[in-house]
């Protein structure tokens, strides 16, 4: 009869050591808690989402057309900023854990940590500059309480147009759908393709469609002036090197943008152009002289800056014109001076030999060209 013995196993750890590695974990997740509150009353004053962001949410608004395995490497814990998982809600933006319930998973990880024992690479999506967590979501947390720099990750890239970076406003679940817009409006103007230094952004949805817009008419101008057919690609250049970037760097010479805070230059490139050509509009029935953009813009900011100077002043100049309006004398006709009259033109024009001495005024600025 064959006897066998079990040998007793033994952990190499003294007890007391163990129990030191459980405290620190403790005290790591609790301080982790702690942040994580405090991020909480942070998102909230500033009005600002903290949860993570889900990936289903992005990939439903932001077309990905392609994806390629980058394998294992080191990625900058800072840039992870979502998770593939329902798990969005565990954890906050900053992966600080937002509640108590995965308590005993996070400090295993950081007991392993604390002795030193090294851990599997997290598996990650890339989509532009940022991550989603496949699997890992414990050690990402871990590693960004103790302000670990990089981690090691298995990395798949997904391809968009519009890629994603770490700018918290554009994280915003509003701004991922106006991102979507971006990549929709590249795919039409393959303008990343023609301008590869293109950035175009706006501070919500719906800009990127009058973009189109204005490159439609903008095309419909062009094949006036040249009469000719005008390519879609040749539109598309001609605008954007001639319209839109003008009025950009009148926007940042001028520091327009300074006047109108959270907004964005592409929001400002709106606003100037549907003035400028309301106040042509203006001008060519009071057969006056054809408004600039640079004009445009100093009375889009004189009209409408949210800065308290501006609105003071505004406020000033409506009750100087109210107090002026309220005070003028009465009009009276004067006795002493003879009546207007309208001199006729006896000859009749249509005779003479030249039929185009009277030429009408056109206005040649064409609406956002």
């Amino acid at each position: 009869m064959e006897i066998r013995v079990q040998h007793p196993t033994f952990n190499l750890q003294p007890p007391i050591l163990m129990d030191l590695f459980s405290i620190q974990a403790e005290k790591d997740f609790n301080d982790a808690r702690l942040r994580a509150f405090r991020n909480d009353i942070a998102a909230f004053l500033a009005r600002r989402p903290n949860e993570l962001l889900s990936f289903e949410a992005v990939r439903s608004s932001l077309p990905i057309y392609g994806q390629s395995y980058r394998g294992v490497r080191e990625v900058p814990v800072e840039k992870i900023v979502g998770t593939t998982t329902n798990r969005y809600n565990d954890f906050d933006r900053a992966f600080l854990p937002s509640q108590a319930r995965t308590k005993s998973r996070w400090k295993a990880i950081d007991e392993l940590r604390l002795r030193d024992q090294s851990l599997p690479p997290i598996q990650l999506y890339q989509v532009g500059d940022v991550y989603f967590v496949r699997d890992g979501h414990h050690r990402v947390s871990v590693a960004r309480q103790i302000g670990q720099t990089y981690i090691d990750a298995e990395v798949i890239e997904m391809q968009t147009r519009a890629p994603l970076t770490t700018n918290l406003k554009r994280l915003d679940p509003a701004n991922i759908e106006a991102l979507g817009e971006y990549a929709s409006f590249l795919e039409k103007t393959q303008l990343d393709k023609l301008r590869p230094a293109v950035d175009i952004e706006f501070s919500q949805p719906g800009g990127y469609t009058r973009l189109l817009e204005h490159i439609v008419v903008h095309q419909y101008f062009l094949g006036l002036d040249y009469k000719r057919n005008v390519s879609w690609e040749e539109a598309v250049t001609d605008w954007y090197d001639y319209v839109y970037l003008p009025i950009i760097t009148i926007i940042r010479e001028r520091h327009v943008l300074n006047e109108f805070p959270g907004r964005t230059e592409a929001d400002l490139y709106l606003w100037i152009t549907d003035h400028h050509w309301s106040l042509n509009l203006q001008e060519v029935q009071d057969h006056t002289h054809d408004v600039g953009f640079e004009e445009a813009a100093e009375d889009w900011v004189k009209r409408h800056s949210p800065r308290l100077s501006r609105k003071i002043a505004r406020a000033l100049e409506a009750w100087i014109t109210a107090w002026r309006g309220k005070n003028a004398p009465a009009s009276k006709p004067d006795a002493g001076l003879p009546e207007p009259s309208l001199q006729l033109v006896t000859t009749d024009l249509s005779k003479e030999p030249t039929l185009d001495i009277v030429e009408p005024r056109i206005f040649s600025d064409a609406p956002y060209s």
